[in-house]
């Protein structure tokens, strides 16, 4: 009887792991949200996500931007294919280009083999191309051609490779602006910004802060090891809608985990206790944040 016990116990704990996997699985591929302003987002992802056509997504930093590339790729025909990411503040030029677009045996000092790039990697699904607005002129010229041409050549290759891939790009930065200032090419803004989604600030969908609370709880709490979600209490959750977040839902993330992490540790705890740490921010002092830790015990 212990035995069986025991068993049906493995049973029930693997099939909570695989619901949570599951659920991990389609945290990447789902948006939490409630607002109306979210809502709109939504409805321009479901427009665009069945068309091959490129996308451009705007925000600011911590807006989930990412998030909305992936809820397209994943409701595109292109789902099955992989979802490949970049971060194109991470490369300077020379790099880049050969990140991007891979480089044969003998291009540079130090290519002792040939080397598959992104656009490789990510061949019958999607490339996100983060923060592309530094990227350097040089490789938009080169990422113009694989739009336009659907055609790419490898640094130091004789010969094209088609470009099998989707292009959705990202930026927290003023493209028209560096477009007049002659940072970035006004042929490839036009032809990224096909139907742009601007992602809003989360001062600007508070409604959503609730069920972004609730999604970061479930997930870290399991990921700590929790035996149960802890209560939030009303005047925690009102002080958390009252605060500016300038880091936007990457900050309310970090701080829902710094909270679950503090109550672990407390095992007199029966409610957990939200504390913001945050630089002086004008922005976040007009939306009615300090930058001062927002709770303490």
């Amino acid at each position: 009887e212990q035995q069986l016990l025991t068993l049906t116990e493995e049973s029930r704990k693997a099939h909570e792991e695989l619901a949570y996997l599951r659920r991990q699985q389609a945290g990447d591929k789902q948006l939490s949200y409630r607002s109306a302003a979210m809502q709109s987002v939504m409805s321009l992802i479901q427009t665009v996500a069945p068309t091959d056509v490129t996308v451009l997504i705007t925000g600011e930093s911590g807006t989930g931007k990412e998030l909305v590339a992936r809820a397209i790729h994943f409701s595109s025909p292109r789902k099955e294919g992989p979802f490949v990411s970049v971060n194109c503040m991470a490369f300077n030029s020379g790099v880049l280009e050969s990140e991007l677009f891979g480089y044969e045996k003998g291009a540079f000092t130090g290519a002792d083999t040939a080397k598959n790039g992104y656009f490789d990697l990510a061949k019958g699904g999607t490339l996100f191309l983060d923060e592309i607005g530094n990227l350097p002129l040089e490789v938009q010229q080169m990422l113009l051609r694989a739009l336009e041409a659907k055609r790419y050549r490898p640094t130091g290759g004789s010969k094209d490779k088609k470009a099998d891939v989707r292009i959705i790009a990202a930026t927290h930065d003023d493209l028209p602006r560096k477009v007049v200032e002659g940072r970035f090419r006004r042929d490839l803004w036009y032809r990224l910004s096909v139907l742009p989604i601007a992602v809003p600030p989360l001062r600007e969908r508070r409604d959503d802060i609730p069920i972004l609370v609730e999604h970061f709880m479930q997930m870290k709490a399991h990921r700590l090891g929790l035996p149960y979600l802890p209560h939030v209490p009303e005047e925690e959750m009102r002080a958390l809608l009252r605060y500016g977040w300038p880091g936007n839902v990457r900050e309310l993330e970090h701080t829902v985990e710094r909270a679950l992490i503090k109550f672990s540790l407390e095992s007199a705890a029966k409610s957990v206790h939200f504390e913001i740490i945050s630089l002086p921010d004008p922005l976040s002092e007009q939306q009615g944040g300090s930058g001062r830790t927002l709770r303490r015990r």
